[in-house]
């Protein structure tokens, strides 16, 4: 990846070539927003029905506050979406994410305790897996959602192995 760096610093540096940054596949916005669309849908026809047996048809009007919900909603998970990168750098991994607040959190490799592979259900249909990154301090640990099954296990074999080597030298 990025070779021009030392790694001994933040990312941004001036006069440092920039880390080469990886984003999430589209598989992970399909994913959220088939639940985006299934749980506002069901509480658009939920609110729209009860309030329309209980209040009137009037009342049932109301039912398109879930729906412009759904809408504004759409809109956010495109924008997260795209906010979510990663970097390996020769002695850390980056993580960024986020739209309005920006978070870029950096796991030096020597660091790493242990790094899982997880997928649930949903993420198994959508061919998913999330990278979970353990750390000593639980406060650094760190996750990248949304990979394609081979690429999260290629960056756990990788980080493993780097995390094995940077520790070693301790």
């Amino acid at each position: 990846m990025d070779t021009g760096t030392t790694g001994s610093g933040p990312a941004g540096r001036p006069g440092d070539a920039g880390p080469e940054w990886v984003g999430l596949p589209g598989g992970l916005l399909a994913l959220r927003r088939l639940l985006l669309v299934v749980w506002l849908g069901v509480l658009t026809v939920a609110v729209g029905v009860l309030l329309g047996v209980l209040a009137g048809a009037g009342w049932a009007l109301f039912a398109l506050l879930p729906l412009g919900l759904l809408v504004w909603g759409w809109v956010v998970l495109g924008r997260n979406w795209k906010s979510w990168r990663y970097a390996e750098r020769a002695d850390d991994l980056l993580i960024s994410r986020g739209v309005l607040w920006r978070e870029e959190t950096v796991v030096p490799y020597g660091r790493m305790q242990l790094v899982e592979v997880t997928s649930g259900p949903l993420e198994r249909r959508f061919g998913l897996a999330s990278v979970q990154l353990h750390t000593a301090a639980a406060a650094s640990d760190a996750r990248i959602p949304g990979l394609d099954p081979a690429e999260a296990e290629r960056l756990r074999d990788r980080l493993t192995e780097l995390g094995e080597a940077r520790s070693a030298g301790l």
